[in-house]
């Protein structure tokens, strides 16, 4: 459940992934292109000695350059077995539990992706084929040739496209979501003023924009009034909300703090009522917060 770039404190960052194991928190969230592997170095060095408390979930596939722009993606199959090769000795692991394309690769065939991670399945490099971000298709398409384990993809009560289709093509084929962006990156946590640092991701997302902000931050609004008759944050009402949905979601947790990981962490002891999920779902159904997920460039490479 936790899910780590280790963009500030490295020492912090190190203390909460190992609060986050010490809580019983086995799934461990990453991508090689964080950081440009810095954050699976920070892992490696956390997990050592604790391999058998973790369940290594990496994605691969982006390409950076040395100032952090992003180049597109190579899911060549060459290119998965290098990329692999170099996530394992940056964890320092001899297998990968879930390994997954972070994105489409336009240039190659999803069967040819799913080829070669099935071979390093195959030679026990990797346990299960995982996907990121795949529309209906495309899942269909890696599932007939290779069985997918889980989609990591989008989904929060600011964000339920995937209950159109998504979900139910997964539950249909038995593979697990795995959700990120719980919280619409901080929004949901009702701690959002639109003022964001130089190079913060949200600074150029339409949903954090002037123009849909204020109305988003007005049904965030409801969000907080309920939770105050929950006894409870925004943030753990939306994580208790998500965990609702049923047992084959898994929400990640993203923070490189300790306090926040605690916070979130509560939302594990708060009951929803069949009467509290229907009256969030009244509230809050798909298209009720404005403004795309992503800037409009990246849209094309993501499902929804």
């Amino acid at each position: 459940m936790y899910s780590s770039s280790a963009r500030r404190d490295d020492a912090e960052g190190a203390a909460t992934i190992a609060a986050a194991l010490d809580a019983g928190i086995s799934l461990i969230n990453t991508g090689d292109f964080y950081g440009m592997g810095h954050n699976e170095m920070l892992i490696g060095r956390v997990i050592s000695g604790r391999r058998d408390q973790v369940v290594l979930s990496v994605k691969f596939g982006a390409l950076r350059d040395p100032r952090g722009g992003w180049l597109g993606y190579d899911c060549r199959p060459a290119a998965v077995k290098n990329f692999a090769t170099y996530s394992l000795q940056r964890l320092g692991v001899d297998h990968i539990d879930i390994y997954q394309p972070a994105r489409l690769d336009p240039n190659v065939p999803i069967e040819e992706t799913v080829g070669a991670i099935a071979q390093l399945i195959k030679e026990g490099k990797v346990r299960f084929l995982g996907l990121s971000e795949m529309n209906p298709e495309m899942i269909r398409r890696a599932h007939a040739t290779h069985p997918v384990s889980a989609l990591e993809i989008e989904y929060s009560l600011a964000t339920r496209f995937i209950e159109s289709e998504i979900l139910g093509v997964c539950r249909e084929l038995g593979i697990g979501i795995v959700a990120y962006g719980a919280l619409s990156r901080g929004l949901l946590s009702g701690k959002v003023n639109g003022k964001f640092e130089k190079g913060d991701f949200r600074s150029f997302t339409p949903r954090f924009m002037s123009q849909y902000l204020a109305a988003n931050l007005s049904y965030v609004g409801i969000l907080a009034d309920i939770a105050i008759e929950k006894g409870c944050t925004p943030a753990q009402l939306a994580f208790a909300w998500l965990l609702a949905q049923g047992n084959d979601i898994v929400p990640l947790i993203g923070t490189s703090r300790r306090s926040r990981l605690l916070e979130n962490l509560a939302a594990l002891n708060i009951r929803l009522s069949t009467a509290d999920l229907a009256l969030l779902d009244e509230a809050f159904p798909e298209g009720t917060f404005q403004g795309s997920r992503y800037p409009a460039a990246a849209m094309h490479s993501v499902a929804g």
